[in-house]
């Protein structure tokens, strides 16, 4: 688990951690990565440049700066960090993530409990997109979870994916549950599905996989009309509303307009604080939201739906889920609508 790294405080989980060793001699049951780009958590990106103006070379000396000071990529306003592609240089005779010198792997595992040091300086990132280009080196754990990039993905686009993979398949989880219990019960009414955020990486891979699993309609929510146009473009929910996400009636609204009903289950995937009200009004007793969000405020989301006396199952999205990987890969491969967001994107950054 990496106690071992903990510098301080003593006693908690790298996670928790103020700050981690980044000592490149590995234990006997790690393993060492070269990195060669970071992706940044969307919330913590964001945060980072509106804080800084959208000033690229302020952003970039404020990453150096954590990483430098905490021994790894963990933003202290958002508490989340991303993730990295590399190579393994060495892999303990111990490790059990069948890791091998010279494979090109994702960490599936946050850059917040990830030992990482950085040893370019961030020379070639300016310090306006989540991607960034670098060199250095990362540790992970026994713990830990890689996937083998796929030879058939420019590694970018791998990365992208990857970094949202656990979306989809929560999603996709709990939509086949609620389609199972409703054929059970002889229950002919189809499962509605709202996804806030439709547009960006992990929403539009959640539509994808909420639509695969059994749900009966589904509607994409965005905030401007080029996210919306774009949606409706690739063809993955039955509807597209436009909505701020942080105005609870307005999204609300949006949702029960769009479907005729609030919607069964809600996945939101914005990258701003703000939105769990919305969520919550926005589901019909009984559903389900799924706040897969670093910019949730879970005190907010379980305050709320108490004063609003909503009888809502509310589950943080937590970025694992068994076979996600494959999953995730597999809807970028057959969903054309999903490929072409996600390539916009990257060439957009």
């Amino acid at each position: 688990m990496g106690l071992h790294r903990v510098v301080e405080p003593a006693g908690v989980l790298p996670q928790a951690a103020w700050r981690l060793d980044a000592d490149p001699r590995i234990a006997s049951n790690e393993v060492r990565i070269r990195v060669e780009r970071l992706n940044l958590d969307a919330a913590s990106f964001r945060q980072l440049s509106e804080k800084h103006g959208g000033d690229g070379e302020k952003v970039r000396a404020e990453v150096l700066e954590i990483i430098s000071a905490r021994g790894k990529m963990q933003n202290p306003v958002t508490g989340s960090g991303g993730m990295l592609i590399g190579t393994v240089e060495e892999a303990g005779r111990r490790s059990p993530l069948g890791l091998r010198p010279g494979d090109r792997v994702a960490t599936l595992v946050s850059l917040t409990l990830t030992p990482l040091m950085i040893l370019d300086g961030l020379a070639r990132w300016d310090g306006r997109s989540e991607q960034v280009p670098c060199d250095g080196y990362a540790i992970l754990f026994a713990r830990s979870i890689a996937a083998v990039l796929p030879a058939d993905l420019h590694p970018e686009l791998s990365l992208a994916v990857l970094d949202v993979c656990g979306a989809p398949a929560l999603t996709a989880r709990v939509v086949a549950e609620q389609v199972q219990r409703r054929q059970r019960a002889g229950d002919a009414r189809p499962v509605r599905v709202a996804v806030i955020g439709g547009a960006g990486k992990s929403g539009s891979l959640s539509l994808a996989a909420a639509r695969r699993a059994g749900a009966g309609r589904t509607v994409g929510v965005v905030p401007v009309a080029a996210e919306r146009d774009a949606l409706v473009a690739a063809g993955l929910a039955d509807a597209v509303a436009l909505a701020d996400a942080r105005d609870p009636v307005g999204l609300s609204t949006a949702v029960t307009t769009a479907f005729g009903a609030p919607a069964d289950v809600t996945v939101v995937c914005v990258d701003v604080p703000g939105c769990e009200h919305g969520a919550i009004l926005a589901t019909e007793d009984g559903g389900t939201v799924i706040f897969f969000s670093m910019a949730t405020s879970f005190a907010g989301a379980a305050l709320g739906a108490e004063g609003l006396a909503a009888d809502v199952t509310m589950l943080v999205g937590n970025g694992y889920v068994p076979g996600h990987a494959e999953l995730a890969l597999g809807l970028l491969r057959a969903e054309p609508g999903v490929r072409r967001l996600f390539e916009a994107r990257l060439a957009a950054d």
